[in-house]
């Protein structure tokens, strides 16, 4: 079973690679010799290095306390969240599956080998608390594909112990660099390893700034592939929010597909576009259960003991699958399958070879509004026809779909805000808003129809139905509130920003 750490870390470098004396710290009462390790990892990737390019590493290393498989994930500078396994010949299925979504149907390759004597110190408190470990790194490094380099050199690395605040770190900075120790400029071994080992070849030039609608339209979807293979293990490791953000990704992509159709052609984009439909329907599967869930047993909480009449909690828990942490296997198969690792290659593939009509060579300040306004007619036309329209099911039809193109509408805002800067970044915020107030309707729409499902299994059973319909009654004028508030709100939102 693999276990996850936060790793903070911070490395130097210095020109006699000593370590100087750090009992001037501030707060450390004592620095404790824990002698010499000799460590030897094994570093993987694909052959075109992936997961390097993406700052993970994944490494099989023996030697030290913590010999196994590591695998490293950035999280932000100097902060990685690192997941351990049990040392074995092979790499563990659970690693594998954390960064199936990048090497795909690609092979693992032994890429670097590093070799480091690690003398380590320990910095501990008056009570003998542990506060930090540094160690001074003698690392020899040889690549293993790609060429035959070798290097070597010595660093000192400096990590947080665990629920330690990390502007301890700060300090021993301080100190180091008093000392002349100045921050390494890699950021871990392994990225330093590739380059001082890599064959000499050009680099590349810096990536050109958008400049056409079709740029502008290409790196948002760029951003919206990047999201789902990154939060890909996230998901998989039942991360807070995660499969939220990764639904999110897939209907942010797909939205843009349809609405700037003058700039990608609809006729390679919708195949696509179904296939992120499947995907957002798949993540959805467990996360509205969760979200109405939270909803009907925070409603019930608010209910006084005296009204709640039979096991109305168990039944809604009964109802929403309560399971332990963890992903569910259903949503790890998916992840896991040739439909999922197609759809990332499909993407891949049109983000290389796109395919543009002729407006994506326009400049964007002409393309990009049409299209968001074209958009925003569609939701003006459903938000009127709502407010026209008596209470009830036609009423509670046209307000969801008003909240659907109110997303496409927003989504396409924000995918024009870096070419059209504050009009666009205004309607993003308004449609946002307007989506929270329609979502929060439809929300109390699923509400009543899980709790007419409920009332009516409890009746079966012989239980009263009595709590049931006392929160149907309290959805319903949440519901009605909603209706009342939208049309001033909608009136407030027509010619509320300069784009429209």
């Amino acid at each position: 079973m693999a276990d996850t750490k936060r790793e903070i870390e911070r490395k130097y470098e210095s020109d006699d690679s000593g370590l100087p004396d750090l009992t001037g710290v501030a707060g450390v009462a004592s620095v404790v010799d824990k002698g010499v390790a000799h460590l030897d990892a094994t570093y993987y990737d694909t052959p075109d290095e992936r997961l390097a390019s993406a700052s993970i590493t994944l490494r099989r290393r023996t030697g030290g306390s913590d010999a196994g498989w590591h695998l490293k994930f950035p999280v932000a500078k100097g902060v990685r969240d690192e997941v351990q396994a049990p040392l074995s010949d092979d790499l563990p299925d659970e690693l594998a599956g954390l960064v199936r979504s990048r090497v795909r149907h690609g092979e693992l390759l032994p890429v670097v080998r590093l070799r480091s004597d690690r003398d380590v110190r320990h910095l501990v408190d008056a009570d003998g608390r542990l506060l930090a470990e540094v160690s001074v790194d003698a690392v020899h490094a040889q690549r293993l594909a790609g060429g035959d380099g070798v290097a070597q050199w010595t660093e000192i690395e400096v990590e947080l112990a665990d629920g330690v605040d990390p502007v301890f770190l700060d300090k021993v900075e301080k100190r180091l660099r008093k000392a002349g120790v100045r921050p390494s400029k890699s950021a871990s071994k392994l990225a330093r390893a590739l380059a001082e080992t890599a064959p000499k070849k050009l680099a590349p030039g810096p990536a050109a700034d958008p400049v056409t609608a079709g740029d502008h339209v290409l790196a948002y979807v760029r951003v919206q592939r990047d999201a789902i293979v990154e939060l890909d293990p996230a998901v998989r490791q039942d991360a807070e929010d995660s499969v939220h953000s990764m639904r999110v990704a897939t209907r942010r992509m797909r939205s843009t597909f349809k609405s700037f159709g003058k700039v990608l052609d609809r006729a390679v984009t919708d195949p696509t576009g179904d296939e992120l439909k499947w995907l957002a329907g798949e993540l959805g599967v467990d996360r509205d259960r969760e979200v109405l869930n939270e909803r009907l047993s925070a409603a019930l909480e608010e209910v006084p003991h005296t009204l709640v009449s039979g096991p109305v909690a168990e039944r809604v828990s009964h109802w929403a699958g309560d399971r332990p942490g963890g992903a569910s296997s259903r949503l790890i198969g998916i992840l896991d399958s040739r439909r999922y690792l197609a759809l990332l290659d499909t993407l891949d593939a049109l983000l290389a070879d796109p395919p543009l009509r002729k407006k994506a060579g326009k400049k964007p300040g002409k393309v990009l509004p049409k299209a968001v306004k074209k958009d925003f007619g569609k939701v003006s036309a459903l938000v009127e026809q709502a407010v026209e329209l008596d209470p009830g099911s036609d009423r509670d039809v046209a307000i969801h779909e008003a909240r659907k193109k109110t997303k496409r509408t927003r989504y396409a805002a924000e995918a024009a805000v870096p070419a059209l800067g504050k009009p666009a970044k205004d309607l993003v915020k308004t449609m946002k808003s307007l989506q929270n107030l329609l979502g929060e309707h439809q929300d109390s729409v699923m509400a009543r129809q899980t709790l007419r499902e409920l009332s009516a299994v409890a009746h079966a059973a012989e239980e009263s139905a009595f709590t049931y319909g006392l929160l149907y009654g309290r959805e319903e004028q949440r519901a009605a509130a909603v209706e009342a508030e939208l049309p001033g709100f909608w009136d407030g939102v027509k010619g509320g920003t300069d784009l429209l």
